[in-house]
């Protein structure tokens, strides 16, 4: 099941960016760009910011994430956000024993369907553990007879074993990451994923996340979402046709953070 955290945040993310747009606009200097910068005041610089388009002092501030219970299959859909930092759990240095995997809805929704995903995922688990144990003994063959010392020669032939095995593994594989992005591209990240046309398992790992960062930086991430929620879909005729309903899913999520 997909957990999201937030590990870490620029101290103060919003006063943080008003000091750098501080800095833009007036003659302030280093030693008093912070001078009176009240949450107020921070606010107002943000949302200033946001009404010009300025947006490079925003990237001042970055987040950081833990995300666990997500697939392969979204790791390589995330990845493709590349103003960001990953550090992902290795399937090279990992054994992947009994590993877990991700279910989609909708095969889980239909029991016959169910069966035939499950007993896939039940012989991908067969044959990687029978691929790492006959690459596993070839390999702590050929160390020992290089003179390499029996653990040493043990552990090198597990992780070269496992290194190989990997590939019969599925996108539904489990996976783990840590993730930092800045404000900006958080920014981005939730326009193209929080858009009910993203693919639903990134899309709940983006809601999750907007939750989060608007709880410690409400005002730097109120307006963010999918692009719908501030003008027309980009979608043109392949828009999900529901504006309404993601509008009001959003201002409620927030209405109800701010509430708190």
């Amino acid at each position: 099941m997909v957990n999201v955290t937030l590990l870490n945040y620029t101290p103060n993310p919003e006063k943080t960016i008003a000091a750098a747009a501080k800095l833009c606009y007036s003659a302030a200097s280093i030693d008093t760009i912070n001078e009176g910068l009240t949450p107020d005041k921070s606010s107002a610089f943000i949302n200033m910011l946001s009404e010009i388009g300025h947006e490079s002092p925003i990237e001042h501030a970055s987040f950081t994430f833990g995300i666990e219970g997500v697939s392969r299959s979204l790791l390589a859909q995330i990845t493709r956000h590349r103003m960001a930092s990953f550090s992902v759990q290795s399937q090279r240095y990992v054994a992947e024993g009994n590993f877990e995997y991700v279910t989609p809805p909708e095969i889980a929704a239909i029991p016959q369907a169910l069966k035939i995903f499950q007993d896939a995922m039940e012989q991908d688990q067969q044959q990687y553990d029978a691929l790492t144990s006959i690459l596993k003994e070839k390999h702590l063959k050929d160390f020992l007879d290089s003179g390499m010392e029996v653990k040493k020669a043990e552990q090198a032939a597990e992780k070269k074993a496992i290194e190989d095995a990997r590939f019969v593994l599925p996108n539904a594989c489990d996976t783990k990451m840590v993730l930092t992005m800045n404000a900006r591209s958080l920014h981005n990240f939730f326009k193209h994923r929080c858009c009910n046309r993203a693919q639903w398992e990134i899309r709940e790992v983006a809601d999750r996340m907007l939750k989060l960062v608007l709880q410690v930086a409400p005002s730097l991430f109120k307006n963010a979402g999918p692009s719908c929620l501030k003008g027309p879909c980009p979608e043109g005729n392949k828009c999900c046709g529901e504006t309404k309903q993601v509008r009001e899913k959003y201002n409620s999520l927030k209405n109800e953070l701010k509430g708190k």
